[in-house]
């Protein structure tokens, strides 16, 4: 498994967050709570701040620091819809079904944007995403979403973008054409994660960093975790673990694959020119199968990223092997100062759907495949409506297969690596 420190990763984010990184106790000797949560990403902090609102005395255990993972280190793209696209789950739950939980997915887009001015905080929160043809033969998957969400999913505020009008949005040859949504947005993660850590202690959550959870087990109708210097024992048990549940439960992390995934941001950038490179401050991404993601950041950086590993790893020069893609898409940046370059692991599902779900009272958030900011919420919501009474969107999710990779890890990891050699060879034809 994945070495945890106990201090964030030295990324943009950590370095825009200092001021507001402190640390929190350890869980020591015996304890007691109604609902017990292991890991403090966005999966975690969401579902105990709702549930910490209706009432319910709610524990975070966090192997290291809140958000030390994906979720204070990703692209920070606030984007609607799940990795998977919408394919996999209509046919998994019919159309009514999936767009049911479309629907809790637009909810989540909107609950993001109203959360940072309900509980006093800010994350850098700007709206507007614009997904992008690299190849001229995929700008038909444009147009066919555009009409897809509109018709069959009630989303029907996406804006196509021809390529004569491209360079109102992004200064760069590279693409054929765009599809805007205003729903979706861009935001800083980490500022989000503590600013949800901070509301939950004010709702009377109580979060313990410093405590990996070695095991659990069933005891006498309540739930027991061991942690290095205490104990904690639980009604309601919630793993969202994502990519680092390892050997906490076999079952489930039989069922991820942890993959590597990097980014880097420049130095501030004259404001003339990040206001060049990205006219409406929109986030972007294509659609390759191996694509590229990058925003513009409050004090006029880029951050771009797009590349992964499936074999454990991450580059061991994070900018140098970034930086030719970032110099394709703007060459204008060519020897551009990269001040940070970071990675982290996501967990990625067999068919990259999501996996949430229960059995007895222990419920589980993972498979979210590098697209999670507003899913972990739509996920959040299901479970933590789930505890208090209410399954329906909770059994949706349990309707979704999620097997286990064939030949466990060792197997899938170099069958991954093979397949994203062969898609990126497609992207380049």
């Amino acid at each position: 498994m994945f070495q945890q420190s106990t201090s964030h990763t030295a990324s943009y984010y950590a370095h825009s967050c200092r001021a507001q990184l402190r640390e929190r106790p350890a869980l020591q000797g015996e304890q007691r709570t109604e609902v017990l949560i292991i890991g403090a990403g966005f999966s975690g902090l969401h579902t105990a701040l709702r549930l910490a609102l209706a009432g319910k005395r709610v524990t975070l255990l966090e192997a290291s620091r809140v958000a030390w993972a994906a979720s204070g280190r990703n692209g920070g793209q606030a984007i609607l819809g799940w990795s998977c696209d919408m394919p996999p789950l209509e046919a998994a739950l019919g159309h009514e079904r999936a767009r049911r939980l479309w629907d809790s997915m637009r909810w989540a887009a909107a609950e993001l944007r109203a959360l940072p001015d309900r509980h006093g905080f800010d994350c850098d929160y700007r709206p507007g995403h614009l997904w992008t043809a690299v190849l001229p033969r995929r700008v038909g998957m444009l147009h066919e979403w555009q009409a897809e969400a509109g018709h069959k999913w009630g989303h029907d505020q996406l804006r196509f973008v021809p390529r004569s009008e491209l360079p109102a949005w992004v200064a760069s040859e590279r693409y054929q054409a765009g599809l805007y949504d205003p729903e979706s947005g861009h935001l800083n993660p980490l500022k989000l994660a503590l600013g949800l850590a901070e509301a939950i202690e004010r709702a009377g959550g109580v979060i313990h960093e410093q405590s990996r959870a070695l095991s659990y087990r069933e005891e006498a109708g309540q739930y027991l975790v061991e942690t290095p210097q205490g104990r904690i024992r639980a009604d309601v048990l919630v793993l969202a673990c994502n990519a680092y549940i390892d050997k906490l439960d076999p079952r489930l992390a039989s069922r991820l694959l942890p993959v590597g995934t990097y980014q880097v941001a420049t130095a501030p950038l004259a404001p003339e020119l990040a206001q060049a490179l990205l006219p409406q401050n929109s986030c972007v991404t294509d659609n390759q199968f191996v694509l590229d993601y990058f925003r513009r950041t409050p004090d006029q950086r880029l951050l771009f990223g797009g590349g992964c590993t499936y074999l454990g790893g991450l580059p061991k020069d994070i900018a140098a092997a970034t930086r030719p893609f970032l110099e394709r898409v703007f060459p204008q940046l060519r020897g551009v100062a990269l001040e940070f370059a970071w990675g982290g692991h996501i967990d990625v599902s067999r068919r990259r759907t999501p996996d949430i779900g229960r059995q007895g009272q222990r419920y589980w958030l993972q498979g979210y495949s590098g697209h999670g900011v507003l899913p972990t919420l739509a996920g959040a919501r299901a479970v933590a409506d789930a505890i208090l009474g209410d399954d329906q969107l909770l059994t949706l999710y349990q309707s979704i297969h999620n097997g286990r990779f064939p030949g466990g890890q060792l197997l899938a990891a170099p069958l991954e690596a093979i397949g994203k050699a062969w898609y990126r060879l497609r992207d380049a034809l």
